[in-house]
């Protein structure tokens, strides 16, 4: 797989732009292509001026023309932050809802991922996911989202952890984008299942050996740990034993990483809060 095509999403808040960061760090070494997106609608407020309480289309124009002006200025910025002949950028400031016009994004500009900040202006400090980001992950299907929490220095990704249940998203073209990542920095490749029987059953052994499969060619270890009332506080506990750089999940409808990016986060004891996110749409 390659990562050509990167979507960012920005608030222009600070961690928003540390995701835009983030990336161009990450993927330094690719020729990529990023498209940074801002997405507005009549609520969103103005900085500049004083909003019009009876909105209509010249505040519109008000609040397009001080994105597209900040856009610009974010633009600039990373250029000159990164340096990199490697990247290109373009930016968007687009009308909608933020998940409706990301997913319509994905599709005109065949996108190979979407990157954004946990939390902007608008983030509740105590949720690890942020409702945007919950959202966008649901509505697009056909590529992954990286979830960069707070404002996160970029650190190499030696150690990547993948969580699974062994039921799905244990097949190649699902665990591409994990592994164009690890590939890319020669990570080594942590599988975390949570046991919430004694043993597997068929079906979750067929699909471990079909994970380690994927894995032949990736430095990797499996790790089986004991079912618990608090799942989230099990993953922290893993992350932090194992000094993990970024994690990775499948995103189905009605699945563990669903009940998990809804739980309430314990502040002092949430390590993944500060730990990049992969969320990878589950293709077989």
């Amino acid at each position: 797989m390659k990562m050509k095509n990167i979507l960012v999403t920005t608030d222009f808040s600070n961690d928003a732009y540390c995701a835009l960061f983030y990336i161009s760090k990450l993927l330094a070494s690719k020729e990529c292509t990023f498209f940074i997106l801002n997405v507005y609608d009549e609520l969103t407020p103005l900085e500049s001026k004083k909003n019009n309480l009876f909105g209509g289309k010249k505040l519109l124009k008000q609040i397009e023309q001080e994105s597209n002006e900040k856009l610009t200025q974010v633009f600039h910025k990373i250029v000159l932050d990164t340096d990199n002949p490697n990247h290109e950028y373009h930016t968007f400031s687009r009308k909608g809802a933020l998940s409706k016009v990301v997913a319509k994004i994905v599709k005109e500009n065949v996108v190979d991922l979407v990157v954004m900040g946990n939390k902007g202006k608008t983030g509740a400090k105590e949720i690890f996911m942020g409702s945007n980001t919950f959202q966008v992950a649901n509505e697009i299907s056909l590529c992954p989202l990286l979830a960069v929490p707070k404002q996160l220095d970029y650190k190499v990704p030696n150690d990547i952890a993948f969580i699974t249940d062994y039921k799905k998203g244990c097949a190649k073209e699902t665990l591409e984008p994990l592994l164009h990542i690890a590939a890319l920095h020669n990570s080594t490749i942590s599988v975390m299942h949570i046991n919430e029987e004694e043993t597997l059953d068929a079906e979750q052994e067929l699909k471990r050996k079909l994970l380690e499969n994927c894995l032949k060619d990736f430095k990797y270890s499996f790790h089986n740990t004991q079912n618990s009332a608090n799942k989230t506080l099990v993953i922290d506990s893993f992350l932090a034993r194992k000094n993990i750089d970024m994690f990775s999940m499948v995103q189905q409808k009605h699945s563990f990483l669903e009940k998990f990016m809804r739980e309430p986060v314990i502040k002092d004891l949430s390590l993944y809060a500060d730990i990049p996110l992969l969320i990878l749409p589950n293709r077989h």
